[in-house]
């Protein structure tokens, strides 16, 4: 308990020792100011002397602010109203749309900078097929096409900058390529299993990719006895691509040699075995939302992969189901579970930005040490019930003898920054002082963990009792933390429990799952 307290009590010290108070920049609108009176003549010499100004230049730095703003808002950078004032928030917002470009974090935008923005968001405005394509294929939604924008104006990277659910750029170009020449689409050959197959086929350590167009069932890729399989190796430039003819193809029936392939000899001809650990895994349909897994348990996946494939069908349905449109509540939850990560980790880096003298690597130590102090109440998630895990926490947040004040400010930092970082015990543990510091809203996210099994073993019941008191302190005021402005979201989130594909009687678990004890390590 004691070693506990100074890992937390050293960790809040550093990471909340001052604040840094924004500073408004202003220069611009005076200056148009100034402009615009400068600029102003005398109507006539000879007549009294009435003094004619110009807001013409003070007018359009507005109007070119109201624009930065509305993009920033577009894109996930929330800067308030358009009101052509850049002001703190605004400033927040240009800071962290600096840092998703990786660019210095100066609220102050450059030319370039401002001219990605605006671009970006009138090409999103268009609607037009290949901006759609660019949303679809990225986690990062929208933000996708700032990174797009930012390479075609600057030639630099954003980022991974990867394709359809974290895909290599290459295996997505492909994708598409073969949608393109038959008849189901990119997002429907992804929902075949064993359309895309993994293994690291050349032994460097990386993993490989083999797209089976047979799954696509045009003549287009077949003839009468073998369809062409792509083969995608890693090479430290980049994917290389082999065009190869084979049946049924597998990990084992070919013969890479860095970026090139062969075919073996007598591979192809018999139905491709299942894949075994270590040779390939393939992309398998889950129950329930029919999202993509690599052939691998729940609590293994990344919860940012599992996002970029929940986007993806968001994307091709057209968008987050609404309350009256529920089909499938599994997906209903699986999309507010994202949003709700995707907040986190906005909030927390706005939060971060407020922090004087902390640099990121400073934030990644910091909040690893809140992790490991969390890490046995978060490791019990799944075998207790949630009464129990608040009183834990509470014992927790009392012995660390910290202000609650700034354990909040320190867990919504480390909330984003666990989910920025696929840390999915540092997220939990700091979900868990939030709830217990009064921000029940946060309970969902415990919820959301323990129902798809991301973090924590998949306990359905166990979820339900942190739903319910989520949506129940909502009910009574507390702040709601997540996408405030969709009104409906937490009927929308009822809805989607309490539906034949979503209720769970308690002590009961999702069909098909298997209970096991406390989650390990792989």
């Amino acid at each position: 308990m004691k070693l506990r307290k100074s890992i937390l009590s050293l960790a809040a010290s550093a990471l909340l020792a001052t604040s840094a108070t924004p500073v408004l920049a202003q220069a611009e609108i005076f200056g148009a100011v100034v402009g615009g009176i400068i600029g102003g003549a005398i109507a006539n010499s000879n007549a009294p002397r009435t003094r004619t100004y110009s807001n013409s230049g003070y007018s359009a730095a507005r109007e070119q602010n109201r624009q930065v703003q509305t993009a920033l808002n577009y894109f996930g950078f929330p800067a308030g109203t358009p009101d052509g004032a850049l002001g703190p928030n605004s400033r927040r917002a240009i800071s962290s749309y600096q840092a998703y470009l990786g660019a210095p974090a100066t609220g102050q935008l450059t030319e370039i900078e401002r001219n990605v923005l605006t671009s970006a968001h009138t090409r999103a405005q268009t609607g037009a097929p290949d901006v759609m394509k660019t949303i679809s294929r990225s986690s990062d939604g929208a933000k996708a096409l700032l990174a797009e924008q930012y390479k075609t104006m600057t030639g630099t990277r954003v980022g991974s900058s990867g394709g359809y659910a974290g895909l290599p750029m290459e295996v997505s170009d492909a994708i598409d390529e073969i949608a393109e020449s038959s008849d189901p689409s990119a997002e429907q050959l992804l929902q075949r299993s064993g359309f895309i197959q993994l293994g690291d086929m050349n032994g460097d350590g990386n993993t490989d990719y083999i797209i089976d167009t047979a799954f696509a069932g045009s003549s287009f890729w077949c003839n009468a006895n073998q369809c062409k399989s792509l083969v995608f190796v890693s090479t430290p430039d980049g994917y290389r691509r082999n065009d190869l003819l084979i049946a049924n193809p597998t990990t084992n029936d070919f013969n890479c040699i860095g970026g090139s392939c062969t075919v073996m000899a007598g591979a192809g001809q018999t139905t491709a075995p299942a894949a075994t650990p270590g040779t390939g895994t393939t992309l398998a349909s889950t129950g329930g939302a029919g999202l993509q897994v690599f052939g691998q348990a729940s609590n293994a996946d990344s919860l940012s992969n599992h996002c970029g494939r929940v986007t993806l069908l968001t994307n091709a349905n057209g968008g987050f189901t609404t309350i009256d449109k529920i089909v499938d509540a599994n997906l209903v939850l699986n999309e507010q579970f994202c949003l709700a990560r995707t907040y986190s980790i906005e909030a927390g880096a706005q939060t971060a930005l407020g922090m004087q003298g902390v640099s990121p690597d400073q934030i990644a130590q910091i909040c690893g040490a809140y992790g490991t102090a969390m890490g046995e109440i978060v490791s019990g998630l799944s075998i207790k019930p949630r009464t129990e895990v608040v009183q834990q926490v509470s014992t927790f947040i009392l012995d660390s003898g910290q202000d609650p004040a700034q354990l909040s400010t320190a867990a919504h930092i480390c909330l984003g920054h666990g989910y920025q970082t696929d840390d999915m015990g540092m997220a939990l543990g700091s979900g868990l002082l939030l709830v217990v510091l009064g921000e029940g809203a946060f309970g969902e996210l415990i919820g959301h963990h323990l129902r798809q099994g991301i973090g924590a073993t998949k306990r359905m019941d166990l979820a339900r009792e942190w739903y319910d008191a989520s949506l129940a302190a909502v009910d009574n005021g507390a702040t709601r933390v997540f996408a405030p402005t969709m009104a409906d979201r937490p009927a929308l989130i009822r809805a989607a429990l309490t539906s034949s594909a979503g209720a769970v009687a308690p002590g009961a678990t999702e069909a098909g799952s298997t209970q096991v004890g406390l989650p390990i390590f792989r």
